[in-house]
């Protein structure tokens, strides 16, 4: 997602106009509590101590979150909850009670501490179902948001770059009537009118993916759109076009994330939505290009094959 040309260019971009570029996902537990115990052994070693024994509750299971995560749902392990809580409280208290503390560096480790907390959360809730965890990570990227804009200042303007299915409101796809939330959604709860959601879409081309989670990223050839989705509707009209309410009430939409399996294209990616509702503005591509990553492996240099010209008539 990161380790790609694309950002590598962005940030140089950014860095000469005194931008900044921050983290909202909820992936990076045992990298914030390294951050969190920096921050204190640099500032207050005593409170140091406190928290590594708090979080010496994650030591049995090693780099693995979501091991742990199933141990302490089955109840084979006791919850680092209690602890996790206490360590952000401990930050929060600090923050109220010296005012000679660096603002920035210690909103930077009382969000890592945020993260490290509902990411504990977050992995236990995995073993649960999809909407449980869903929703734990999109609320704790619009907390992280909501954080961040406050400490900016009411000036600062903000772009949040995620997939479609974080960005669109939820509330006007198929996965809202299932009960799931997202970024989108709470942030136009949250800024209203200040708000602008902004989708991409493609018909063809290629995309940097995995065959599933965790797994290594692949160059994929993305099958044309399925016929009556939004991306063929926008394909035959050329891309440039303006979708009212009433023109479709509801279309097939397709989701390509970290994950792309073309050969179950129709159930692992499509989803119904109301465009007009879902997104402000959406830019069609109707033939994209893959993500270059920094370090490219022989998976990703493969060409993928085409899916068999069956489907998905032969499902």
């Amino acid at each position: 997602m990161w380790r790609n040309t694309v950002v590598r260019d962005f940030v140089g971009w950014l860095r000469g106009r005194g931008a900044g570029f921050y983290g909202l996902d909820l992936y990076s537990l045992h990298a914030s509590v390294e951050e969190v115990l920096r921050y204190l052994d640099e500032t207050d070693p005593e409170a140091a101590g406190r928290a590594r024994r708090r979080y010496s509750c994650f030591d049995h299971f090693g780099e693995d979150a979501q091991q742990y995560g199933y141990a302490a749902e089955l109840g084979a392990a006791e919850s680092c909850e209690p602890e996790v809580v206490a360590q952000l409280v401990e930050l929060q208290n600090a923050a109220a009670r010296d005012g000679h503390l660096d603002r920035d560096r210690h909103f930077f480790a009382e969000q890592n501490a945020r993260l490290v907390m509902n990411a504990e959360e977050y992995y236990r809730a995995m073993f649960r179902g999809r909407v449980d965890s869903w929703n734990l990570r999109d609320t704790h990227m619009f907390e992280t948001l909501d954080a961040l804009a406050d400490h900016l200042g009411r000036r600062s303007r903000i772009v949040v770059w995620a997939h479609n299915s974080h960005l669109g409101d939820a509330r006007a796809t198929e996965l809202g009537e299932h009960g799931e939330l997202n970024l989108g959604e709470l942030v136009r709860r949250r800024w209203g009118e200040d708000a602008l959601l902004v989708g991409f879409t493609t018909f063809t081309g290629w995309v940097t993916a995995a065959d599933d989670w965790g797994g290594a990223a692949r160059r994929m050839r993305v099958r044309p759109a399925l016929d009556g989705s939004i991306e063929a509707h926008l394909h035959e009209r050329g891309g440039d076009t303006v979708l009212e309410p009433s023109d479709e009430p509801e279309l097939l939409e397709r989701a390509i994330g970290v994950v792309y399996r073309p050969q179950t294209e129709r159930l692992s990616h499509y989803f119904r939505a109301r465009l007009p509702e879902q997104f402000d503005l959406v830019v069609h591509v109707d033939e994209t290009t893959a993500l270059r990553p920094l370090e490219r492996a022989s998976e990703w240099s493969a060409v993928e094959d085409e899916p068999p010209e069956t489907y998905p008539s032969g499902l």
